[in-house]
């Protein structure tokens, strides 16, 4: 005589307060990836996160605030990512293109996500997601040029800053363009080598400044 099989009782798995954070925010993101922004609501997000709207409302008191929670982390992981792209480089030529190719590799996976979160006036009234860990990543490049090739800081850091819109702008047209990836790269990667020669080149002759000899001035009697 055969037994009835025993039923299973299912198992709820217990997540610590920072991966439900993360689930939530991973939901989030796939929906506004998929659907945009307005598909974001606490009831929904609830769902399909399978936990309950209560417990969205326990980790972010308002849409508003999980939007801008999702946007800074989006560019917290990138510029990670970037800073050991970055730290693997032996020439100047090889840290730029590690960085640039990390961008662009996240912005072609991510891109429409950050566009669509940086396009909400709730987020952008809030300052610049985009600055998160900026100025360290900026620091460090302008330590690169300073220490290799002599140019000081107060030239090195505005060149580094000015030159990190150049990928910006070649994330935005791999987003909107059906273009060949390794091209965009390698244009991009020339312009910031081409400007960072051009100052290195000009440095010396124009950029750098002038170092007077002290004078005394004698007071006529």
């Amino acid at each position: 005589m055969n037994l009835p099989a025993k039923s299973e009782k299912k198992t709820r798995t217990r997540l610590s307060p920072e991966a439900r954070k993360t689930m939530i925010l991973d939901t989030a993101a796939e929906l506004i990836a998929e659907e945009g922004v307005s598909a974001v609501t606490m009831d929904r997000l609830g769902k399909e996160a399978g936990t309950s709207k209560a417990l969205v409302y326990n980790y972010f008191p308002s849409v508003t605030v999980l939007l801008q929670t999702l946007l800074v982390r989006e560019y917290r992981h990138l510029r990670h990512e970037q800073y050991l792209a970055a730290e693997g480089g032996q020439t100047l030529e090889d840290v730029v293109r590690r960085v640039t190719k990390v961008y662009l590799n996240y912005i072609r996976e991510r891109g429409l996500l950050i566009e669509r979160l940086a396009a909400e006036p709730s987020v952008a009234d809030n300052g610049d997601p985009t600055d998160y860990s900026r100025e360290a990543s900026v620091d460090y490049m302008a330590e690169v040029l300073s220490d290799n090739f002599g140019i000081d800081q107060e030239i090195a850091r505005p060149v580094v800053d000015i030159s990190y819109g150049l990928p910006s702008a070649a994330g935005h047209y791999l987003t909107h363009h059906d273009v060949d990836f390794d091209t965009i790269e390698n244009i991009t990667v020339i312009m910031i080598l081409g400007s960072l020669s051009a100052i290195n080149r000009e440095y010396a002759l124009s950029l750098r400044p002038l170092r007077r000899r002290q004078r005394s001035v004698s007071s006529a009697d």
